[in-house]
């Protein structure tokens, strides 16, 4: 299978420019997932790399290095663009909350987030079914773009249209003007950081989390993470995190286009799986979560209730109120200077704060994706078939 002319053919042409997590944000993802690594996997991932460390007290090679170079490197792969994120046709919150949209995703079918996981892990499986473990540039970008893609996953206003996933939106944090979408992939990670409690600053009697830190400014957050949140109130939410749903429980009504439900009403769900039957999986519109999930690799399944994030908080609602609300002016006078919302207070990044919504984010990003790569490349394992994690 060839890498650029497969992603090239779902690329999106005049894609606004966005960026999911800031570089901090993306290295805490990857970091949390080799984390999670099975003790199998890291030495392939090395390979792929083609990077290894002589140094025996240290991994082989790190993840975090390369979670950023799909964002590096998106000026010159522009083709890439469109695969950092998706956007509902019609989604605006908090007014509408839609997930697809009526009409489904901007952009071609599998031109997105959730299409470029989907390709990505298969391009990687491609190499490891051809089982020489030879370096191969194809599987090197395919394994830097899905770590890239999981983070992004995450990140809320990665998964809405509006606005350009909040990148128009201006308001201030601390004071300083900035935007919504900078607030969340910069600003409120950065708050996160800045504030953790100084006992994380030393190393934790945790080996297997100790050994993969390397030293950067972020390490006492991802301690924080581990320690109180994967290890301590999500221990047992983690298993859920890895699950996909049956391919039978999947939404009946994204089996047919949305011209073929309002045509059939009722009858709407039987045709669906009398098309199923004849045509197996191959008949989907563009909204359809059976475009990107099965019962192992499920990306739309699990960026449901992240993209609900958008409308219960990400998004102020005061955005679309006076005065922060853009009202127009008479005609031939200029338009009135609008106050910018602050969202570094009590009620917006205090919540944030307050209900770990940022720490659950990455921590679920980073199990997500130890858990593909370890389907990916772990040794098998006997009545091992989905995704796990070395906890």
């Amino acid at each position: 299978m060839h890498w650029r002319p497969l992603l090239a053919a779902l690329a999106v042409s005049g894609i606004p420019t966005v960026y999911g997590w800031g570089a901090a944000g993306h290295e805490i993802v990857a970091t949390i997932a080799q984390i999670h690594l099975h003790p199998t996997v890291l030495p392939k991932i090395c390979t792929i790399l083609n990077f290894t460390s002589t140094n025996p007290d240290e991994p082989q090679c790190h993840l975090a290095p390369i979670a950023t170079w799909a964002d590096r490197i998106r000026f010159k792969m522009r083709w890439s663009a469109g695969l950092h994120y998706i956007g509902a046709v019609g989604d605006h919150p908090q007014d509408t909350c839609l997930y697809p949209g009526e009409r489904g995703w901007a952009g071609h079918p599998g031109g997105n987030v959730l299409g470029g996981i989907r390709n990505t892990t298969g391009i990687l499986r491609d190499w490891v079914a051809q089982g020489d473990g030879a370096y191969s540039d194809t599987a090197n970008e395919a394994l830097k773009f899905l770590v890239h893609f999981l983070g992004d996953m995450h990140m809320p206003l990665h998964l809405t249209g509006r606005d350009r996933g909040g990148n128009s939106v201006k308001v201030t944090f601390d004071g300083r003007q900035t935007n919504l979408h900078s607030a969340w992939d910069s600003l409120l990670v950065a708050k996160a950081v800045r504030t953790v409690p100084a006992e994380y600053n030393h190393p934790l009697p945790n080996r297997q989390i100790e050994y993969n830190l390397r030293g950067a400014i972020y390490d006492s957050f991802v301690r924080k993470v581990m320690w109180e949140g994967v290890l301590g109130k999500w221990h047992g939410d983690v298993e859920e995190w890895l699950t996909c749903p049956a391919p039978s429980s999947l939404p009946i009504k994204y089996m047919l286009p949305h011209w073929a439900q309002v045509a059939f009403g009722g009858r709407a769900g039987r045709v669906a799986r009398l098309v199923q039957r004849v045509f197996g999986h191959a008949y989907f519109d563009i909204g359809a979560p059976e475009m990107f999930d099965d019962e192992v690799l499920c990306p739309y399944h699990w960026s449901q209730p992240i993209h609900a994030l958008n409308c219960r908080l990400v998004w102020p609602k005061e955005i679309d109120e006076p005065p922060y609300s853009h009202a127009g002016s008479a005609e031939g006078e200029l338009a009135p200077r609008v106050p910018l919302l602050e969202l570094d207070t009590p009620k917006y990044a205090g919540v944030v704060e307050k209900e770990w919504i940022l720490e659950e984010l990455m921590a679920q990003a980073g199990v997500r994706l130890a858990g593909v790569l370890n389907w990916l490349f772990m040794d098998p394992v006997e009545g091992e078939s989905g995704l796990t994690v070395n906890l």
